[in-house]
Parts: structure tokens; C-alpha cells; sequence
């Protein structure tokens, strides 16, 4: 009979042995949970503003050492926050020269043969066909405003418009280049 060592020099192989391998460090589990719920609370009981309450707790969790702040800098999605950056100026600019007051007295002289609840599919499908061509991001930067805009010349609470235009912004999936993953999966069916 062979030895193990001999059989295995002969094809080849390295034995393997016992290895102390580190997957990372170790984490407390509980605590960046505690720290969720307690931000989600606060905010819930209204006692601080969402904004300031989980950026404290995206900061406690740094702090505590839960995570390192080079694993806390790559989880943000840098493209997304510059394009949303950069799509602001361009919001401020359509509605301090007009073009969010003409496109919603657009809507509205379409909606006028409708009751005022022709706003909302209006806008729906105003989202829903604009954003194909735009980011979803983007989508709603430009009609909330003119949304809002709506709300506000015919006295009416603007909730349900602003939905109407989230929702027909999220609608990005209804062709097949409106998304990214639509995209891909286009080809294979």
C-alpha cells in the first residue's frame, strides 16, 4: 500500500492541510440593527427629520466600527448622485424660465375637458413616455414641479399627482430599450 504523501507527489498535487483562514473581521450583528430601528423610530415618532436622522445613524454605524468607512464610501452609487446633481440646475432652470408653468398649462388645457382627477392619468402617461428617453431621476426632477405647478392653480392637494408622476417614472420598463435590462435580456427573449 502507498503512502498518501508519495501518491500525491507522484501526480502532482500539493496535500492539503489545515489553514487558518480569516473571512474578514468579525461583527457585531445586533448592533447596526438596533441602530436602524432606533433612527427608524425617531423618525416614525416625527422627533428628528428623515435627512438628519438616518445620516446620524449611517454616522453611529461608522463610529461603532460596524463598518470601516472605506466599506461605507464604496456603497454609495457615485454616478447616480452626480447625475442628480447635475439634473438640479436643470430643474431650477425649467421652472424659473417658465417652461414648467407652459408645459403644465399644456396639461391642463388637455385635462380641462376631464374632472380634476384627468390630471393624474395625464401625468401618468406624460411619465411613463417621457422617461424611456430620460432617467427615471430625471423624469421626476422635471415633472413634480409641474405637477406641483398643477396642484397649486386649481387648488387641489398635490399627493396624488406626485404619485402619478413617481409612478409613470417608474414605467421605464414598458419597451425594450426603456431599461438597461431590458436591453439585455431583448436579445435572448
Amino acid at each position: 500500500m502507498r503512502f498518501m504523501p508519495e501518491t500525491l507527489g507522484e501526480l502532482a498535487c500539493l496535500p492539503l492541510a489545515e489553514r487558518a483562514l480569516g473571512f474578514g473581521r468579525a461583527r457585531n450583528t445586533y448592533l447596526p440593527i438596533t441602530i436602524l430601528a432606533t433612527a427608524m423610530l425617531l423618525v416614525a415618532l416625527g422627533v428628528v427629520p428623515v435627512a438628519i436622522g438616518f445620516f446620524v445613524a449611517a454616522v453611529l454605524v461608522i463610529l461603532t466600527d460596524c463598518i470601516t468607512l472605506r466599506e461605507a464610501y464604496g456603497a454609495v452609487d457615485w454616478p447616480i448622485l452626480i447625475m442628480l446633481g447635475a439634473l438640479i440646475p436643470v430643474s431650477d432652470a425649467a421652472q424659473s424660465t417658465g417652461l414648467t408653468a407652459s408645459i403644465a398649462g399644456i396639461i391642463a388645457l388637455l385635462a380641462d375637458i376631464l374632472p380634476r382627477w384627468g390630471y393624474v392619468p395625464i401625468l401618468l402617461l406624460v411619465g411613463m413616455c417621457v422617461t424611456p428617453f430620460l432617467n427615471n431621476a430625471a423624469t421626476v426632477l422635471i415633472l413634480a414641479p409641474i405637477a406641483v405647478s398643477l396642484a397649486t392653480s386649481h387648488k387641489m392637494n398635490a399627493d396624488p399627482l406626485l404619485m402619478a408622476v413617481a409612478i409613470g417614472a417608474g414605467c421605464d420598463f414598458l419597451t425594450p430599450i426603456g431599461h438597461q435590462c431590458n436591453t439585455l435580456v431583448m436579445g435572448p427573449g
